[in-house]
Parts: structure tokens; C-alpha cells; sequence
């Protein structure tokens, strides 16, 4: 009985310990050190209205603005994941083949074989806000002329939206679509 006794103390002290005080110390440090992270990197429009976190992607489909990656999942962040085809699986290569056409129609002006791949092919969550600098660069001319806004603008509006490697050698350069987009709409404001 006293071991019982022991043993119920020990595990109700760890689960006090591990399950609640453990929790509230690390979300209080990340809204001490962190709070912008710890509450979802949200972004806001100029009246301070929430439209969107800079960690999960979102679906712009007008042809004017530019586009992210595919989500088989249509980011929806409750159900985070894609299918992991290989390159060989008929659905991703019908899926693909589909992208392409439709890239074919909305951006006649600019050549199929320079698409970046990252423009027809999911992320591993579905939900990756970010694009290569290259995909962005490549909606340029649509863009353009919808917009008629100059293609040098368009790609200075890239570069200065591109984000560097993490200490110069980690990871890729990548432009946050849904921040694109927001300076996009000031200029189209303008």
C-alpha cells in the first residue's frame, strides 16, 4: 500500500510538473521573448484587420496577383499534410500535366520549360506560404499586363520581398506569396 501510495504522489506530481507546469513556462518565455511567433506570425491589413499568418500559405487565384504552390489539401491548416507520391505515380503526373496547361493558358508570354518546379508540385504540409524567387519571377509578365505595372517594378517588388538564407548557408531564398501580394495591392493602390 505505501508503494501504491508512493507511486500515485510521483505520477501526480510529474503529471502537475510535466502537463501543466512545463507548458505554461515555455508559452510564457515564447510571449516574453517571441510574442509575434508565439501568437502565429499573423499579418495584418493597413486598418488592423487579421488576413493571414506568414507560416501557412493561401489560396490567391486571381490571375493579377501572384500565385503560390499546389495544395491537394486547399491550405487548410486542420488537415496539414499531402499525398507523398512519387514521381512516377499517375495522379501526380495527371495532377502536373493539369498544372501545366493551366499555366499554359493564363501565362501564354512565358515558356513551359522554365516553370519552376515548385509552381506545379505540393509542399510536404500543403501549406507552405513561401515560393522560389524564381517561381515569383516567372508570373512576372502576367502580372504586367494585367496589372500595367512595368516588369522592372514587378521585380524590384520580388527582390526586395526575397528572404535570404538563414546564416548565409541554410535553406533556400524564398518570397512569402501572402507579403508579395499586400505590397502587390499597395502598389495597384498607388
Amino acid at each position: 500500500m505505501k508503494v501504491l501510495t508512493s507511486s500515485l504522489r510521483i505520477s501526480l506530481l510529474f503529471m502537475v510538473l510535466c502537463g501543466l507546469g512545463y507548458n505554461l513556462a515555455v508559452t510564457g518565455i515564447a510571449q516574453i521573448l517571441f510574442p509575434e511567433q508565439a501568437d502565429g506570425s499573423l499579418v495584418q491589413d493597413d486598418d488592423g484587420t487579421v488576413i493571414g499568418s506568414r507560416l501557412i500559405g493561401q489560396l490567391f487565384s486571381e490571375p493579377e496577383f501572384f500565385h503560390g504552390r499546389i495544395s491537394s489539401i486547399e491550405y487548410q491548416a486542420d488537415g496539414s499534410g499531402s499525398p507523398n507520391y512519387a514521381p512516377s505515380h499517375p495522379e501526380l503526373m495527371e495532377r502536373v500535366r493539369a498544372s501545366m496547361e493551366e499555366w499554359k493558358m493564363n501565362n501564354p508570354e512565358a515558356s513551359v520549360r522554365d516553370l519552376p518546379i515548385d509552381l506545379l508540385t505540393n509542399s510536404a504540409s500543403g501549406l507552405d506560404p513561401d515560393i522560389s524567387p524564381e517561381a515569383a519571377r516567372a508570373q512576372i509578365p502576367r502580372i504586367s499586363r494585367l496589372t500595367g505595372i512595368e516588369q522592372q517594378q514587378l521585380e524590384r517588388l520580388v527582390q526586395e520581398q526575397t528572404s535570404q538564407r538563414t546564416f548565409g548557408f541554410l535553406g533556400e531564398p524564398a518570397v512569402n506569396v501572402l507579403q508579395l501580394n499586400i505590397e502587390l495591392q499597395r502598389l495597384l493602390a498607388r
